[in-house]
């Protein structure tokens, strides 16, 4: 009987973590609107956003790296031939220069996985046009 109970639990706490895991992975943008506070400081959104010491991230996610029009991007990011999607974004956002050695980006990084999903779903809301952003 305590096996039984036992492994009860131990499914209830696999179920718990993968509804857990899905929902850590999809994020929260709300809370990412919050967030991305600090990426303003050098990255514009919405309909009027300009290039700035960063570019644009209107419509980032799936987009190709190094493309956004009249930014000077690094050859690195212009190179690396990535699109930016999660799971690249994921990477990056932890750790740009690891993602793409040689990139411009001199932030350092965000490390937790829950603050770098909860971006993400926020950036996804964000159409080209700058739309999303208010």
């Amino acid at each position: 009987m305590k096996l039984t109970h036992a492994a009860a639990a131990f499914v209830a706490s696999l179920s718990f973590a993968a509804l857990s895991s899905q929902a850590f992975a999809d994020g929260d943008a709300a809370a990412g609107k919050n967030l991305f506070n600090q990426c303003r400081a050098c990255h514009q959104i919405g309909a009027d956003a300009q290039n700035s010491v960063g570019p644009v991230l209107n419509g980032i996610v799936d987009r190709k790296a190094g493309t956004y029009p009249g930014y000077n991007y690094s050859d690195a990011n212009k190179n690396s031939g990535f699109t930016w999607d999660e799971a690249t974004l994921t990477d990056y956002i932890k750790d740009p220069r690891a993602k793409v050695p040689g990139t411009k980006m001199v932030f350092p990084g965000i490390k937790q996985p829950e603050r770098v999903a909860n971006i993400i779903a926020y950036l996804k809301t964000i159409k080209a046009d700058g739309s999303g952003a208010e």
